[in-house]
């Protein structure tokens, strides 16, 4: 018997995750494969798309004890003759915004859904259009009155096509300096982060009673990986955000300043670069961290009425901004050790007086603790 053989691979944004559809004399199916690094942390999903053999009408064991892409049996199927062979100039890859799910259309249609939420569940999860009742292999894809899944990938296939006219970056960009503005004054200086690649990101530096601001542009264009499952209905309030430093100007030159901001340029590609979220509380580690310190707590809390200020909304969701601010390694481990660790801490510090604008300050947890 011939082994499967690819007929389409696509890596998403991040080069985290690869989609593949394969197929032999059998079968098809559309798989996310985790990259090298992440294998040890996610599993390979996997959907079934058609049988090119007529359905069996018991489920095809033989095939998966020999580890061979088994038939879907005919209780589950909407056609029971042998389908013909996918031709691979009909097939296109697209990737959810989060970068952890992806949708494979053919031929204009869409034939399967592997959602992002399913990555970070034992259970497998998959939708294909060839599918009439959920089974181990799939469930049916369905229409968009009938599956959210199937509605969101029509969502994803406009949001890149809208993307690729390259019309909207320019409006999300200045409503975010006009709100930035508003509360620091003019951008002094606009660092772009992106690289050159999608999506445009940047940061805006400001001058304001006597601090340095540093803010994020275009991180919330995308939703992070994780939230939906996280958060499922509530996922709106949590999957975008945008980061921010405050410095004050007598403890730091604006040389050392945009140095220790320029820690903002690699945590705004973090989530998706790790296929991971960031929270209120969450931590993160860095090389440019002021002496003493080890990396950042980021909070919108610790804003206070000051720092806290609606953003624009995306796509209809609730943009966050978090502030980032140092944090010693004991103070990082005392965020780790609990669930609600750093919430606990951004607690401490603004029971001491701290807040987000980075000011000298003694340690706030014991090291021994």
């Amino acid at each position: 018997m011939r082994p499967s053989y690819l007929i389409a691979e696509v890596a998403n944004q991040q080069q985290t995750l690869i989609a593949r559809v394969e197929q032999d004399e059998r079968t098809a199916y559309f798989y996310l494969w985790p990259a090298e690094s992440f294998r040890s942390q996610f599993a390979v999903r996997g959907c079934w798309l058609r049988n090119l053999l007529p359905a069996p009408a018991r489920e095809d064991v033989e095939a998966m004890e020999q580890g061979i892409a088994p038939l879907l049996s005919a209780s589950f199927c909407r056609t029971l003759e042998a389908e013909p062979a996918l031709d691979p100039a009909g097939l296109q890859i697209i990737w959810e915004p989060s970068d952890d799910g992806a949708a494979l259309w053919y031929q204009g249609q869409l034939l399967a859904v592997i959602p992002g939420w399913s990555l970070y569940q034992n259970k497998q999860v998959s939708f294909s259009a060839g599918c009439i009742k959920e089974n181990r292999l799939t469930a049916p894809l369905g229409s968009a009155s009938t599956n959210d899944n199937y509605a969101q990938a029509e969502k994803n296939r406009l949001f890149w096509r809208d993307w690729h006219d390259a019309h909207l970056w320019e409006p999300m960009q200045r409503d975010l300096l006009k709100c930035y503005e508003s509360h620091y004054g003019e951008s002094l200086k606009y660092y772009a982060i992106d690289q050159g690649s999608w999506p445009p990101m940047a940061i805006s530096q400001h001058y304001h009673q006597g601090s340095w601001f540093f803010l994020t542009l275009g991180m919330s264009i995308r939703p992070m990986p994780w939230v939906d499952y996280l958060y499922q209905e509530l996922a709106p309030q949590y999957r975008r955000a945008e980061l921010a430093m405050a410095i004050d100007a007598e403890v730091m030159t604006e040389e050392n300043a945009v140095q220790m901001a320029s820690a903002l340029a690699g945590f705004a590609h973090f989530p998706w670069a790790r296929l991971s979220w960031l929270g209120e509380g969450h931590t993160l580690e860095s090389a440019v961290a002021p002496v003493g310190f080890e990396g950042f707590l980021l909070s919108g809390e610790l804003g206070r009425e000051e720092g806290q200020f609606a953003l624009p909304k995306r796509e209809g969701d609730k943009v966050n901004l978090f502030w980032a601010t140092p944090v010693t390694t004991a103070e990082r481990e005392f965020a780790q050790a609990d669930e609600n660790g750093g919430y606990q801490l951004v607690e401490r510090l603004m029971q001491s007086g701290a807040g987000h604008i980075f000011r000298p300050r003694q340690q706030i947890v014991d090291p021994e603790s």
